[in-house]
């Protein structure tokens, strides 16, 4: 159970870096700084996520699922608001958009973490 966390923390955190890679409004300092977001991040998705997805029912069922990046952008701020100028995403446009590109990252290098360990 730790090993998994702890690889999917890793496994975030390359996404994260990717996601500065590609956008110059997300900016992370270091590789160091990506695996602290990225231990905020899982620390926020298991405490704040839930608490928003229960009040934000209604708006996630009519929308087929899709208002759950905005709840991941939302934790993405929160781990932002955090953490000191070495985690920066200057909009909350950036924020939707990252949510979005990291939960794709994350699907791919799961699905290949998981491929290299059968």
């Amino acid at each position: 159970m730790l090993i998994r966390w702890l690889l999917s923390i890793l496994l975030n955190s390359i996404a994260l870096i990717a996601v500065a890679q590609l956008f110059d409004s997300f900016h992370l300092e270091s590789f160091g700084t990506a695996v602290l977001a990225s231990f905020i991040l899982s620390i926020l998705n298991v405490l704040v996520k839930p608490i928003l997805v229960i009040f934000t029912l209604p708006i996630t069922f009519l929308t087929l699922g899709l208002f759950l990046f905005v709840i991941n952008a939302i934790t993405l701020m929160i781990t932002q608001g955090l953490m000191d100028e070495s985690f920066v995403i200057d909009g909350f446009g950036t924020a939707i958009i990252a949510a979005f590109v990291i939960s794709m990252l994350n699907m791919l290098l799961n699905s290949l973490a998981r491929e290299t360990i059968k």
